[in-house]
């Protein structure tokens, strides 16, 4: 065996197909959780957008925690576009009622979702933030503004760790059966060095240790070590040579879901695996007797799976 295996310890945390599962993070984050939307479990990923440092992963759920929705004074216009320092450029749009749109139909969903989720997986890219000059706010995005209307500077373990005490506390008193499992994204942020990008990981990993140390319902995966031990080779980059590649992903995944899922999960994670690449397939001849016996057999299986599972009926499509 060509590879030094990363260990994960037995999880007493179990996920099966009647948790709601939201996850927030970086852009490695989006790869996680549209596994679970493939998956047909009910997930919410990045109601903001990718988010990649910890203070503004704990703003956002902040902002879930107070129903908050936003209003034109949360907004301002760059570029011929309308957008928010806490969102994604995913949400900006040319008019503000549009965007603000966008904005809140995205949250009042969010806003629902969090207090029925029962596992909040949270992925933290760097420790690196930048600060508006004047109010000192952590911003999610820049939107690509002058860099001097900024001020960068890399969190503290302690910084980090603090916030997120009150914050698990917070989210502990509004979701009590919530377990929350964190994660450092795999993805290296190579503009600041290797050695910066290191320091930087290493910041986020000590904070996470304290923190499990602190609450029982918290807990760690390990995909960042997991892609840099088990696949240290570069055939699981992707062409930038810092994004893990679709293998590597679907890697990352299989070790998630060994770790988490119950043993009954991975029976109908396996049938819905093979279910929806069948329903994404795109034919050449769709009207051929072929393909038509196809679709056959499949809506058969469909059918069969919601006999077996009647909670997935309304996610089956």
């Amino acid at each position: 065996m060509f590879q030094t295996q990363v260990e994960i310890p037995i999880s007493s945390l179990k996920i099966g197909y009647e948790d709601n599962i939201m996850s927030l993070g970086s852009c490695f984050a989006d790869n996680m959780g549209k596994k679970m939307s493939t998956a047909y479990f009910m997930s919410d990923v990045n109601p903001f957008g990718a988010l990649y440092n910890p203070i503004s992963i704990s703003n956002s759920l902040e902002l879930l925690l107070q129903k908050k929705l936003f209003t034109e004074e949360d907004l301002f216009e760059n570029r011929s576009l309308w957008q928010s320092f806490s969102h994604s450029t995913l949400f900006s749009d040319s008019t503000k009622e549009d965007c603000l749109k966008r904005i809140n139909s995205r949250l009042e969903f969010s806003n629902r979702f969090l207090r029925q989720t029962n596992v909040l997986i949270i992925t933290f890219g760097t420790a690196w933030v930048f600060q508006k000059r004047g109010d000192g706010k952590v911003v999610s995005n820049c939107h690509k503004l002058p860099a001097n209307e900024f001020i960068r500077r890399r969190l503290t373990i302690d910084e980090i760790v603090t916030e997120y005490k009150i914050l698990i506390q917070k989210l502990k008193s509004q979701i009590p059966g919530l377990s929350i499992i964190f994660s450092v994204s795999p993805i290296r942020h190579w503009k600041d060095g290797a050695h910066e990008n290191n320091v930087s990981k290493s910041i986020l990993l000590i904070a996470i240790d304290e923190l499990i140390k602190q609450f029982s319902q918290v807990y760690y995966f390990p995909a960042y070590e997991i892609q840099l031990d088990e696949l240290r080779d570069y055939r699981f980059y992707a062409s930038d040579m810092l994004h893990p590649s679709d293998v590597a992903v679907d890697y990352i995944w299989k070790r998630f879901s060994d770790t988490y899922f119950t043993e009954l999960t991975g029976q109908i994670y396996r049938k819905l695996e093979q279910l929806a690449t069948d329903l994404a397939h795109r034919p050449i001849h769709p009207g051929s007797d072929e393909y038509r016996t196809f679709l056959n057999k499949i809506n058969e299986r469909k059918d069969k799976i919601i006999s077996a599972y009647p909670f997935l009926s309304n996610r089956i499509k």
